[in-house]
């Protein structure tokens, strides 16, 4: 979930459908994490970024990160993997304590909050088409949450809409950080997951107690979102970005909101209602007016 800028366009067909595979695996990640909801959100968080180091080491490469500025390498070896363990299980643990579909939307947030960080840090001030975009994203999240609001509160979902905004937080930190950083950030990726993934188990077992392999559907979801999202998905957006046109394979991702919503209420897991289909669209326009 980072993007990656390249100037290079080799083959716009071969970068759209690389594209469309990370969209495609990125939707079914809500889908995914319900059917993993035995499993405790720190030891799926764990399953899932093991997962993922297994299926990213293609693209593992010797990088010097000992040529950098001490306050580079602290964040590539210790920020960026508790960036990965913060998004990762605050999106879990969120989507156990609000709906599936609010909180997945307003994790998919991120993109807006990426560009607004950006710009902020490369010009000092934010363009007005950012900020309208922000807010038209928003107003998204609005209209999920003010019949809630309207009716006396939000009980202990409010918790979990909390904690999608801040993995999205945590995606735009992260993304940002992989724009500015002084060296590529795709080629630790492997590295990077696997130090998150012990992050992740031994804030498992000194939170949680234990640490017990998922069984049966748990343990299949937990794999398969560390195989494709977490994994396969990277790889693929990475060659997406990498040798296509960035600006027409990044408006594929802003899809994902639309289709992660679309899966959950075909699967039963959420029940369809005109806020959904309204806020997803209000998500995409307003990601596809802050990018511009």
């Amino acid at each position: 979930m980072y993007p990656v800028h390249s100037p290079v366009v080799i083959s716009p067909r071969y970068s759209v459908c690389a594209a469309l595979v990370a969209v495609m695996l990125w939707s079914v990640a809500p889908l995914l994490a319900e059917l993993a909801r035995e499993t405790s959100p720190l030891q799926l968080t764990a399953l899932t970024l093991l997962a993922g180091a297994l299926a990213t080491l293609p693209l593992s490469r010797r990088v010097n990160v000992a040529a950098c500025r001490p306050r580079w390498q602290v964040s590539v070896w210790l920020g960026l993997p508790l960036l990965i363990v913060g998004a990762v299980s605050s999106y879990y643990i969120g989507m156990r304590l609000a709906p599936a579909a609010e909180a997945a939307l307003i994790t998919y947030t991120w993109p807006v909050l990426f560009v607004l960080l950006s710009q902020w840090s490369r010009f000092g001030r934010l363009h007005i088409a950012s900020v309208t975009g922000a807010l038209i994203a928003f107003s998204g999240a609005a209209i999920l949450l003010l019949p809630q609001a309207l009716n006396g509160g939000f009980g202990g979902a409010a918790s979990g809409y909390g904690l999608a905004l801040l993995a999205a937080c945590c995606w735009a930190l992260y993304s940002w950080l992989g724009q500015v950083a002084p060296i590529p950030l795709t080629p630790l990726l492997p590295r990077l997951l696997m130090i998150a993934c012990a992050v992740a188990t031994c804030a498992s077992l000194i939170v949680e107690g234990t640490f017990t392999m998922p069984q049966g559907e748990a343990l299949f979801a937990g794999i398969a979102l560390g195989l494709g999202p977490y994994g396969i998905a990277m790889v693929a957006w990475d060659k997406a970005l990498r040798f296509g046109q960035a600006s027409l394979v990044g408006s594929l991702a802003y899809g994902v909101p639309i289709l992660a919503a679309l899966l959950l209420v075909l699967a039963g897991v959420s029940v369809f209602d005109w806020r959904l289909p309204t806020a997803a669209l209000l998500v995409v326009v307003g990601c596809l007016k802050a990018s511009r």
